[in-house]
């Protein structure tokens, strides 16, 4: 069983930077896909970004693409999402996901395609 841990995330204004991490408690995570959705209140989870276990194929929503960068250390066994000239629409929980194939070579957004998931993080973007 992977378990995901969330960090990070808090209140900025409009405009700001910010970022959330994810980690996995034994270890592994740099074998597998790991990808962030979003939830605002009322709304669906939607797909943010996703990266490969190599870090050589990312995915961006595509109103993140140009201010959101995801990126991974493998040997500290941790995904970051940086979020920058960050807006209002931004608000939401963050979460972090994981599917269960071992290296593999592509960067799924659905959320179907995911298996483990974090408890999340509130990001909230002030007007």
């Amino acid at each position: 069983q992977i378990q995901l841990i969330e960090s990070g995330g808090g209140l900025v204004q409009a405009g700001g930077s910010l970022s959330v991490s994810c980690t996995q408690r034994a270890g592994r995570l740099s074998r597998y896909v790991v990808a962030w959705f979003r939830q605002a209140p009322g709304k669906e989870r939607e797909f943010v970004a996703s990266i490969i276990w190599n870090g050589s194929k990312t995915h961006y929503l595509d109103s993140v693409k140009g201010r959101f960068t995801i990126s991974r250390d493998n040997a500290k066994n941790t995904v970051t999402l940086q979020m920058s000239s960050l807006k209002p629409e931004d608000t939401a929980v963050y979460y972090c996901a994981s599917d269960n194939i071992i290296y593999a070579s592509r960067a799924p957004t659905q959320k179907s395609e995911y298996q483990y998931w974090g408890q999340g993080t509130q990001v909230t973007v002030s007007s």
